[in-house]
């Protein structure tokens, strides 16, 4: 990734852009993408979205927006040093769940605007504070996967029985590994392949209303359209079992699309809901694009580390009476 010189802020209202530094409009504005045989700019290509950027600004960094490149290349350094999986612990059980080495991690650099967290709004970098609804959603969770944390498949976390990852989202976070994504175009769609449990997410472009509230997807209902250069994806109907960041089946998420140069698509998402957080807040990631392909990566619900897990609780259990 080629850190740029061109630091610009982003900020979004409502989940509408607003107004950019001179700099940053001058670049946006400046780069006409190329065209679909539609005439729709064209997004098509495999992307990246790895980072060593967090999500929220870490404490350390409270009050500094950007870094400096000499500052992002030395955080970038500190990053894979702290967080080195090739490290072994010497508890048993710390060690294995660090199983993963060094070898599957995707590190990469900070975000090319050079920011101190995804989060671009509010100011602080911090997802805003829950509501006291949110909390008591949050607080009833976290009881239950403490006193049933392996019930049966139900108990554990959408990751572990490969239905659903931060990296498909929507919103499409970056995790530790497993970044890609390809995207496709056709007059009337946009396809994006998730790497990661291999996902397919479809967003349809025509005017057709969202589904029936009465019905609920692990991905939500999308809807996209196109300001300017720009893919504006409307997301709803989510169910209340993704839980994203804490949010409610209510949350409405707004994402942006936009080709800012050759080998860079500016994505963006603001989280709206109001049953969960006391405002909206804002992220922006920037996607680099890679050679690809994308390989399949074959995480299918009813696994044998499934089967692993329910039968280590239940051995547990017996041990425990």
């Amino acid at each position: 990734m080629r850190l740029s010189h061109s630091i610009f802020a982003i900020f979004i209202g409502l989940g509408l852009l607003s107004a950019l530094p001179a700099q940053g409009q001058a670049r946006r504005s400046a780069y006409t993408p190329p065209r679909t045989a539609d005439g729709q700019p064209d997004l098509q290509g495999v992307w990246s979205s790895t980072t060593s950027t967090p999500l929220e600004r870490p404490a350390e960094l409270a009050g500094k927006a950007f870094f400096t490149p000499a500052e992002a290349a030395a955080y970038e350094k500190q990053t894979v040093k702290r967080a080195n999986a090739d490290v072994r612990s010497t508890d048993a059980e710390a060690d294995v769940a660090g199983a993963y080495n060094e070898a599957w991690r995707d590190r990469g650099k900070v975000v090319k605007t050079l920011r101190t967290s995804l989060i671009v709004d509010p100011p602080d970098g911090k997802i805003p504070a829950l509501t006291p609804d949110g909390e008591r959603r949050a607080a009833a969770l976290t009881a239950e996967r403490r006193d049933h944390p392996a019930d049966g498949p139900e108990s554990r976390a959408l990751t572990e029985r490969c239905i659903l990852w931060p990296t498909a989202g929507p919103p499409m976070l970056p995790g530790g590994y497993n970044n890609n994504y390809q995207i496709f175009q056709t007059r009337d769609q946009v396809a994006i392949v998730i790497e990661m449990i291999h996902e397919v997410r479809v967003i349809s472009l025509d005017t057709r209303p969202h589904l029936p509230s009465s019905v609920r997807q692990w991905m939500g209902d999308s809807r996209g359209h196109w300001e300017g250069n720009t893919l504006v994806v409307d997301t709803t109907n989510f169910t209340g079992k993704t839980r994203f960041r804490g949010a409610s089946e209510n949350m409405h998420l707004t994402e942006r699309f936009t080709r800012t140069d050759a080998d860079t698509i500016l994505y963006e998402f603001t989280v709206d809901d109001p049953a969960a957080f006391t405002k909206p807040w804002t992220a922006a990631i920037t996607m680099n694009q890679s050679p690809g392909p994308v390989y399949e990566y074959a995480c299918h619900e009813g696994n044998y580390g499934m089967v692993g897990i329910l039968a280590g609780a239940r051995e547990q259990e017996k041990k425990s009476k």
